[in-house]
């Protein structure tokens, strides 16, 4: 994989998991990314905690591709943890859902998401979706978000 903006993909399941994996590799999609399954996982990869401790098989991610819709931790509950930790201020969170809920975009928007993509039914429009994802890393830019993270206290 080329350097670049690092993804990390943030589902409960595990199938969904492997589709994006296929989907990313028809895309023929040239950036790195991980791949973690649920909310606490998510946390977990951020502060660099248990198996995620090894910070060069697990940098910080540039942008979060993240599921709303998961047991314990919900992506909601991610974004909340994200943005009450000032080191990821400038973290890019894309929810990526099969949820169409206005209420649902509507509060992602509120908590401090970027970007809400619905996620498709169909193998080949994921692909699709992904082929324009990979287009818009390679040309935007991103803010730097630092190595060393640590938990820390919410923001108030």
């Amino acid at each position: 994989m080329n350097s670049g903006p690092l993804v990390m993909v943030v589902d409960d399941s595990d199938n969904d998991l492997l589709l994006m994996r296929r989907a990313f590799a028809k895309a023929g999609f040239d950036l790195p990314y991980q791949m973690v399954n649920g909310g606490d996982a998510a946390i977990s990869y951020l502060c660099g905690e248990g198996k995620y401790a090894d910070r060069d098989r697990f940098p910080v991610p540039t942008v979060i591709l993240l599921d709303l819709n998961m047991p314990g931790t919900s992506g909601f509950d991610v974004i909340r943890w994200v943005r009450g930790h000032r080191k990821f201020h400038h973290l890019c969170i894309v929810i990526l859902s099969a949820s169409m809920r206005k209420e649902d975009v509507e509060t992602s928007f509120d908590m401090g998401a970027n970007s809400f993509l619905v996620k498709p039914a169909d193998l080949l429009e994921l692909i699709e979706l992904m082929k324009t994802l990979r287009t818009w890393l390679h040309v935007d830019q991103f803010a730097a978000v630092p190595e060393a993270v640590a938990p820390e206290p919410a923001l108030t």
